[in-house]
């Protein structure tokens, strides 16, 4: 990522240059959340034909390497630097260990994002977010960094959970949410809880299925969608929500847009925000 690139604000007006370097940590997205009423955000990255991931022979998503660029991911990163705590699932873990998929559950470990670490300090943040798992299973691989950099780490399931995996976490020191009456952790019931625990701001990087409840149970503040110039296409394929028809639980207001025309391979990239107008009501 270059320090210095700029891109162009197209919405709200007036159209100008801008950095890309701060545009989403100048947001201070962590002030945002109070007692009662977290501030709760996803980011996405998309192709023009509504691709998150693709799907192998075998069924196993992957993030195919065209979609991905470090501008957007020094934009997640700047989304990640704001966050008192992460909320991922055990997918995504299973994919780390197997390293079909990268560690992003800390930031402030190279130079792309060390300056995010200072950030962090400065606004009186703890070194590194502390991160929820969500799983129904719970059948995965705790990562050896998260205790290695100090982090609390959450595990959020259903009522319905297999009470041996339970005991198996508690004794390994993880605190237990249950947080829904089936197998899997809800929204609604998930963001109650890590209020009362004090999480004021909460960065969903959990995939589909947790940003679908997040919405349907209307707990979704803003959504961040990276939109690259390419159609992907693929017969097996992930996109943002998989559940049935949103309806009016889905309409977001578009609060900015700008156009990075280079990413990725000159093709270009919309970097847009918006925001659920009932949750900030």
């Amino acid at each position: 990522m270059n320090p210095g690139k700029s891109v162009y604000r197209l919405f709200p007006p007036p159209f100008e240059e801008v950095s890309l370097h701060g545009l989403y940590l100048n947001l201070n997205l962590h002030r945002l959340g109070t007692a009662g009423k977290p501030f709760v955000y996803a980011n996405f990255l998309t192709s023009l034909d509504g691709r998150i991931a693709l799907e192998d022979a075998s069924g196993q998503t992957f993030l195919p390497k065209s979609l991905t660029t470090p501008d957007d991911f020094r934009l997640f990163l700047e989304l990640e630097a704001q966050a008192d705590c992460l909320i991922t699932h055990g997918g995504y873990l299973r994919s780390l260990q197997e390293r079909r998929l990268g560690n992003i559950l800390q930031i402030g470990l190279d130079e792309r994002s060390r300056d995010l670490s200072v950030w962090r300090k400065t606004q009186g943040l703890k070194p590194q977010p502390d991160i929820v798992v969500a799983s129904a299973s719970l059948d995965f691989p705790m990562p050896a960094s998260i205790h290695e950099h100090g982090q609390r780490c959450l595990i959020a399931t259903g009522r319905h959970a297999d009470p041996e995996r339970v005991r198996h976490w508690e004794r390994e020191g993880h605190e237990i949410l249950f947080a829904g009456d089936g197998a899997m952790a809800e929204g609604d019931t998930l963001v109650d809880q890590l209020d009362a625990l004090g999480y004021r701001s909460l960065y969903l990087i959990a995939g589909p299925r947790m940003l679908d409840t997040m919405v349907r149970n209307g707990r979704l503040c803003r959504l961040f969608q990276t939109i690259t110039h390419q159609l992907l296409g693929g017969e097996g394929f992930r996109t943002l929500v998989p559940g049935p028809e949103l309806g009016p639980h889905g309409h977001l207001k578009m609060q900015s847009l700008y156009y990075d025309p280079t990413s990725p391979l000159d093709t270009g990239q919309w970097f847009a925000q918006f925001e659920n107008l009932t949750v900030a009501a």
